[in-house]
Order: structure tokens, then C-alpha cells, then sequence
């Protein structure tokens, strides 16, 4: 039987999902099996595994971090939001059905004893289960039906961690709130206290965890200085943050268009991580200027965000762009959203019905309520490349070119072609989230891009995303093992009882 221990934050963004991926890869270091776990999770960035299912990209992350493959059963519940009151609910890795927020808290009881099995699964097959909670244990108004923060340490008996981030200011009030918000027994669970994302001189904070320490009566275990490291973030926060600024000092400038209900914009970490590229994020009243790459990203409603880029002029400024001669690239709804029209008769996205689309492409897209959620390898020209399906939507390409040629689908040989290609070749469309992670392919394409503005290609490849990744988590398990006291981590994980 192996050991859990949970992380929680004072609030949303305090640094969890960095936090529990840093742990497992330290775990991971020092032999142990260990498995990333959180009950419930929201956010429109997704992923697909080798069997089909879909799960939250933070638990792919925390996956590649303790060096095992993603696993649905990480994440029991992934909730997508469709519009401001409603979102998918997605259970083991499938879809349930849309529901709005007060329809899935009356819903959430029904979900504990199928998340308690897949649990106590997953500790029967590893050493460690590192916990990760949702925004703060503190909501007082949800406590009664919660299933993230205290309700989950409860059904996995784990002693918890709480996390604060002090860059935001009030860090020793929000660590006092949250303690002393919760129920006597949900506070005995509190077992240790990380403060995240110091900048200065820790001895003038010294005073100050003493005091936190007397009013909590719980140790202050670690403070981790604040440190810039590449690594895939949660989208809901993480947009809030990205660069909206073409660094010139890099020759190719690309620009990813921020659509209202984008997803899965880690689909272009790993361009961040080529030495001549400048991601920069583009939202309406931001200059849009002339990139050497416009990407349109996926969206959880492709309808609702072609009405967003014709209101807030961004489809005048992409006609431009096109206009230009610039290469555009859209992926999954940015695909979808490049065509001539968007259909959904039995309003499976909107009640919009059909939509004229950018018109960049011949293609037509019909929302149909079956979604697609494979694991693909394809064929670009002579290279083979990995990636992976999410839509709701088909597209018949009336281009006379396609994107890929379709070889594989959840470890099925297949043969079936993806996406479209415009007769220039500067507009492209595919389904294909992660294409841009296949370091070899990516290159290729940023040097015919290159080549068109006079500039000598590249000829090396870049490092491969994955071992790129790989430095990062250990870089950033470095940083924890330096900063915490991880015997004491050890020491509160090994309890055999936590409850008070």
C-alpha cells in the first residue's frame, strides 16, 4: 500500500501544480513509484492518452515529471467549461454530459465512491500518490459537497501541505484565513506550510514564520524563491501572464491569436523553447503588426469565437495578415474556424446554427455531438510525427491538398487524411494538437518560413521537447530539494494516521 501526501493553496495560482510536479520528480530521483492525483480539475487545456481518454494537461505535466506515462484515472474529473454558466463534465476520461455549476454540486456526491475506487487503485500500484487540491480548501460556501480540497485528503486519509504565494502580498493573512476557515478536523490535516515565489532576503521573513508558526501551531517547512522555469502552466491563470510582445532581438516573430474560449495553448510551449522565436499572445486592442506565423489556437466553442474575432476586428486584421502573404496555421477549432463555414444544426457548440467562417480555407465544418479523442501518428511528407485529436466538429476539405496523412489512432493502424492546405501553402489547417512538440518537423517548418524572409536556414534541430522538458523538471527539483525540508516531507508522509 503506498503513501499519499496532498498539496493545497491558499488560493488559486499559489503554485500547487509546480509544486506536486517537482515533488514526484524528486520522489521519482530517490526510487520510489510515484503518481500524480487530482480528484477534480477545470480548465480547456486537455490531453488524449495512448487509450483514448481525456484528462487535464497539469496531470500530464506532473506525469512526464515522475517519468510514467498519463493515466485518466490522474484525473478523475476534468470539467471543460462551454460558456460563462455551463461545462462539460468529463469522468475517467470520457464525457458525461454539460452541466451548469449548481446541477454538478448536486451531482458531486454520485462522483465520491467512483473516485475513492479509482484512488485506492492507483495506491495499491505505487509508493506515492501526490495529491494536488483546486483553487483553496477555504470556500466555506462549497465545503459541504467538496470533492477537491478537504473532502479528497479525507477520502485518501492524507496529511496536506499548504502553499502560499507571497509574490501576491498578504501571504501570513492568507495563510492564517485558511487555517482557521476550516473545520477542526480538516485543520488537524494541515501537517506543513510552503511559502512559494520569494524574492529578497529570507532573514528579514525569518520573523515572520515564527509568528505564522505560533498562530497556526503548524511548521513552516519551506520558503522556494521565486525562479523563471518553462514549464506548462494551468490555462485559466496562466493567460493572464503571457507574453503579448515580439521580442526583436529573435529573427522569427510568431503570433498566437487569444481567442475567448482558447484551448490547449501548450500547444506552443515547445516553439519557446527554438533560439530564433518570439511567441507573443494577440487579444483585441493589442497591434497585431505583420508575424512571420499566425497561429489560430483551439477553441472549446468554435461558433462563439468566430463571432469574437468578427466583433473585435481580429478577422479584418488576420485577412490582412493573409493579405501580406504571411504563413497562418490554425489548429483544431482555429482550423475549423479558417474555412468557409461552420455548421451546427442540433446545436452542439451554440444555438447559432451556421456561421460563415474566415474563408481562408475551402473547407465546411459540421458539429456533431460524437467527440473525437484519439492518440494519432501521421505522416507530413517524409517525416512522422505524433500528436492527438479533440473535437466535436468534422471538416470536409475541398482544398486540393491536405495537412497529414493519418497512419495510426490509439495504437490502430489507420489510413485517413488531416487537415488542409491552401494552393500557396501559406494557410494551413489541422486537427493535430502537439504537432509543434515534434522537434524535427517544427524546424522545417520555422526554416521555410526563414527562407522566405532572406534568412539562412537552421540546419540542427532543436533539442527534443521531451528531453527539453526532462531539464526542467529537475532543475526545478533541484530547486524544491534545496529550499524545503524534505525530511520533514518524508517524515509527515510516512504517518500512518492523520486524522485528529
Amino acid at each position: 500500500m503506498g503513501k499519499s501526501l496532498m498539496i493545497q493553496g491558499t488560493a488559486s495560482d499559489s503554485g500547487k501544480s509546480i509544486l506536486v510536479a517537482g515533488l514526484c520528480r524528486i520522489f521519482q530521483q530517490d526510487g520510489l513509484k510515484v503518481m500524480p492525483f487530482k480528484s477534480q480539475n477545470m480548465a480547456l487545456n486537455s490531453y488524449i492518452t495512448m487509450d483514448g481518454k481525456e484528462m487535464g494537461r497539469a496531470q500530464v505535466f506532473q506525469a512526464e515529471a515522475a517519468g510514467i506515462e498519463p493515466d485518466a484515472r490522474m484525473n478523475p474529473v476534468l470539467l471543460k467549461p462551454t460558456s460563462d454558466r455551463k461545462s462539460q463534465v468529463i469522468f475517467n476520461g470520457k464525457v458525461l454530459c454539460d452541466m451548469d455549476a449548481v446541477e454538478y454540486h448536486e451531482f458531486k456526491p454520485q462522483l465520491i465512491e467512483k473516485i475513492s475506487t479509482l484512488y485506492q487503485e492507483l495506491l495499491q500500484e505505487n509508493d506515492v500518490i501526490v495529491l494536488e487540491g483546486a483553487g483553496s480548501p477555504a470556500e466555506i460556501n462549497l465545503n459541504s459537497r467538496d470533492i477537491a480540497n478537504m473532502g479528497m485528503a479525507k477520502i485518501a486519509d492524507a496529511p496536506v501541505i499548504l502553499v502560499a504565494d507571497i509574490d501576491k502580498g498578504g501571504v501570513f493573512a492568507s495563510i492564517y484565513g485558511t487555517v482557521h476557515l476550516l473545520e477542526p478536523e480538516e485543520r488537524a490535516r494541515i501537517k506543513g506550510i510552503i511559502i512559494n515565489k520569494f524574492r529578497g532576503d529570507i532573514a528579514l521573513l525569518d520573523p515572520g514564520l515564527k509568528m505564522i508558526e505560533d498562530l497556526t501551531d503548524v511548521p513552516v517547512v519551506g520558503v522556494i524563491p521565486y525562479a523563471q522555469l518553462n514549464i506548462e502552466d494551468e490555462d485559466s491563470v496562466a493567460l493572464s501572464k503571457v507574453n503579448r510582445l515580439y521580442n526583436t532581438q529573435k529573427d522569427l516573430d510568431i503570433a498566437v491569436i487569444g481567442l475567448s474560449k482558447m484551448s490547449n495553448f501548450t500547444d506552443f510551449k515547445s516553439l519557446e523553447s527554438e533560439p530564433d522565436v518570439s511567441v507573443r499572445y494577440v487579444f483585441p486592442n493589442d497591434q497585431l503588426g505583420s508575424p512571420d506565423i499566425l497561429i489560430l489556437p483551439g477553441s472549446k466553442n468554435t461558433l462563439e469565437d468566430c463571432l469574437y474575432l468578427k466583433k473585435s476586428g481580429l478577422a479584418k486584421e488576420i485577412q490582412r495578415v493573409r493579405d501580406e502573404g504571411k504563413m497562418i496555421f490554425g489548429i483544431c477549432g482555429g482550423f475549423q474556424l479558417l474555412g468557409q463555414m461552420l455548421h451546427d444544426p442540433n446545436q452542439v457548440e451554440s444555438v447559432h446554427g451556421s456561421l460563415e467562417g474566415l474563408g481562408l480555407l475551402e473547407t465546411e465544418t459540421y458539429f456533431e455531438a460524437e467527440k473525437t479523442t484519439t492518440r494519432v501518428e501521421a505522416e507530413i511528407g517524409k517525416e512522422i510525427i505524433s500528436g492527438y485529436e479533440i473535437h466535436m466538429g468534422r471538416t470536409e476539405n475541398h482544398e486540393r491538398q491536405h495537412f497529414a496523412h493519418l497512419i495510426s489512432a490509439n495504437g490502430k493502424m489507420i489510413s485517413r487524411n488531416d487537415g488542409a492546405v491552401s494552393s500557396d501553402k501559406l494557410v494551413i489547417g489541422t486537427y493535430l494538437h502537439g504537432v509543434f512538440d515534434n522537434s524535427i518537423w517544427r524546424r522545417k517548418l520555422l526554416n521555410q518560413v526563414r527562407e522566405a524572409k532572406g534568412l539562412s536556414p537552421i540546419n540542427e534541430a532543436a533539442m527534443p521537447y521531451n528531453e527539453y522538458k526532462n531539464q526542467q523538471y529537475n532543475k526545478l527539483a533541484d530547486l524544491i530539494r534545496e529550499n524545503i525540508d524534505l525530511d520533514k516531507i518524508y517524515q509527515i508522509m510516512n504517518q500512518e494516521e492523520v486524522n485528529a
